[in-house]
């Protein structure tokens, strides 16, 4: 199950992150009435802010999740570990 939800959990993370970065190619930036309509607008800055938003806070969940996961990978059996009893 812990698994099931950390893979659901990158799905979305990805789906944000390629909406934030297809949104301004996807809407006309130089015609106002393109975006108008949506989620925050009809101020240019509140519609990229609500579309890239959430992009921005999962590429940052995910970088923290990669460099949490760096950082627990084993250590290989021949290296000795600062600081451990067997270290001189």
């Amino acid at each position: 199950m812990k698994l099931l939800l950390r893979v659901l959990g990158v799905i979305v993370a990805l789906f944000f992150v390629v909406r934030a970065v297809a949104e301004p190619f996807v809407i006309d930036v130089t015609d106002p009435a393109t975006y108008a309509a949506d989620w925050g607008g009809p101020s240019l800055i509140g519609v990229l802010a609500v579309h890239c938003g959430p992009g921005v806070l999962a590429a940052m969940f995910l970088y923290g999740s990669v460099v949490r996961w760096r950082r627990r990978e084993p250590v290989s059996a021949g290296s000795v570990v600062p600081g451990s009893p067997t270290s001189a």
